[in-house]
């Protein structure tokens, strides 16, 4: 936000230094032996996450500056989608092959995807900054309103609760029914499909009727998604029970995100998201951990049941978010 590095702009180099950082990682951790070299593993991995992170970050940023207010659902979609497409992608190879030729090929197959969007980013042009969008300490202030920390503490609630419920899928397939780990793997990748169609759901909402009114749909929709779950009655059942809870998930995540965009100052776009994101991954974090326990104290179903019930904690978020939605419609 407020470093033009090497005069090529805001967004485009620091992308570009993240993908690097990212390809020569992939292309270096097979030659790192965790059982010998255990810490060097661990930081090429920790390095490895700083290039993503930077240029997921400068990404976000990048569409925060470009994207119309009326098309945030819209990129969202993508986004979202493209990652769970990603992950239908990788949990379908990647698997292959380790098993076929080597995880060596997996990291260096990894790294050659990196470099594909390299090109696209290098042919990038980024526009000189309108007044509006100048780097400004003061709009962190932004950090007090109301309306942002009950935007926070919603996603906090929305990611706490879906990451905690997607953890344990897996495990209840396996314990309940004895799934094996190819198996595990289909139902990964029929859990990305739901996913991309989530974010379809979720983006296409957000843009026809509204940020509020998406906002309560896709929270009946987790709440349906994480009960069901909890209703599975066999690996049959699972396929649709799985795809479900991707869709909840995808409409969960592309939302909220949209929700992250509207809110965001342009001053600080992608300081500002990437905040509200850090807030959401803690969320994820602590509803994984969270969500462990209670599975091992009451079992997976009750878990699940539990999980759902944790969403009428977002209601009383609702009128901070919207009511200054409600008031502007009022005036207007």
């Amino acid at each position: 936000d407020r470093v033009n590095l090497f005069g090529l702009g805001h967004r485009k180099p620091y992308i570009l230094l993240g993908l690097l950082v990212q390809t020569v990682c992939l292309i270096v951790v097979p030659f790192i032996d965790p059982g010998s070299a255990y810490w060097s593993f661990v930081a090429v991995a920790f390095v490895l996450q700083m290039g993503m992170a930077l240029y997921d970050t400068c990404t976000d940023g990048l569409a925060l500056d470009t994207t119309p207010e009326d098309q945030k659902g819209t990129i969202q979609m993508f986004m979202v989608g493209g990652r769970a497409l990603g992950v239908v992608i990788t949990s379908l190879v990647v698997g292959l092959i380790a098993e076929k030729v080597s995880w060596a090929a997996v990291f260096w197959l990894l790294a050659a995807f990196t470099v594909v969007p390299i090109p696209l980013v290098l042919r990038m042009r980024e526009a000189d900054r309108p007044v509006e969008r100048t780097f400004d300490w003061s709009a962190f202030s932004a950090f007090r309103s109301d309306v942002v920390i009950a935007l926070a503490a919603l996603g906090f609630v929305f990611f706490f609760i879906i990451a905690g419920a997607n953890q344990l899928v897996n495990p209840f397939l396996e314990a309940e029914f004895g799934i094996s780990l190819t198996l595990a793997g289909l139902y990964t990748a029929v859990w990305g499909i739901g996913v991309v169609l989530g974010s379809i759901v979720g983006g296409r909402m957000i843009d026809r009727i509204g940020d509020q009114r998406a906002t309560w749909v896709s929270l009946g929709i987790a709440v349906a998604g994480t009960l069901v779950l909890a209703l599975t009655s066999g690996p049959a059942m699972a396929w649709v029970v799985v795809a479900l809870f991707g869709l909840a998930y995808g409409t969960y995540q592309t939302v909220y995100f949209a929700l992250a965009m509207a809110h965001t100052d342009p001053r600080i776009a992608a300081s500002m998201f990437s905040i509200l994101m850090a807030v959401t991954n803690v969320a994820q974090g602590a509803g994984m951990g969270v969500s462990g326990v209670l599975a091992d104290i009451a079992g997976f179903r009750w878990t699940f049941v539990l999980l759902a019930a944790l969403n009428a904690l977002a209601i009383p978020l609702m009128p901070a978010v919207f009511g200054r939605q409600k008031a502007a419609a009022a005036g207007g």
